[in-house]
């Protein structure tokens, strides 16, 4: 198992939806505003979550992406093997250098890693996040296409008329 800034950025994404979950579907470009994380790079990332049955994307007008499971049932070590798939060195007959056994550690290092990212839910690390006093922004209001802005009430002080020109201007203050 690896641990890679791919594997970290998967994590923070992943924490970020999951705090919005209540809320529909997370766009990958809000994501990438909150986390300064690459729009083009959450894409490649997003697929590979999506393969791995963690996300589900929602195509069309308010489209996005939710939880493909619940928070609970998410282990960071779910979403680093999605994103980074576990790749076995090539085993070395035992020589004289010894790089048998120092496999044998790395493999057992690697088990262990493992093993710990396992107890690790996302809902566990979105509570620290909630804990800690992360504050999640309010949904924007969104308008519909058809809608159209309410015109503002303005006063005039101009004349309305020809008629008028030849009065004083009364001016407001």
């Amino acid at each position: 198992m690896r641990l890679t800034t791919k594997g970290r950025f998967a994590i923070t994404a992943m924490m970020d939806l999951a705090l919005r979950e209540n809320r529909g579907a997370v766009t990958l470009s809000a994501i990438s505003g909150r986390q300064q994380i690459s729009l083009s790079y959450l894409e490649q990332m997003f697929s590979d979550l999506r393969r791995a049955g963690l996300v589900e994307s929602i195509r069309g007008p308010g489209g996005g992406y939710t939880l493909g499971r619940k928070p609970a049932a998410i282990s960071v070590a779910d979403i680093i093997l999605a994103v980074e798939p576990p790749q076995r060195a090539p085993r070395r007959g035992a020589d004289k250098d010894g790089l048998a056994m120092a496999s044998d550690v790395w493999d057992r290092l690697s088990t262990n890693m493992l093993d710990y990212m396992q107890g690790i839910s996302l809902r566990s690390l979105v509570n620290e996040q909630i804990a800690k006093g992360v504050v999640i922004e309010p949904e924007p209001a969104k308008r519909s296409l058809f809608s159209r802005a309410k015109p503002k009430p303005f006063a005039v002080s101009a004349p309305n008329s020809v008629f008028a020109l030849g009065k004083p201007l009364k001016l407001s203050r």
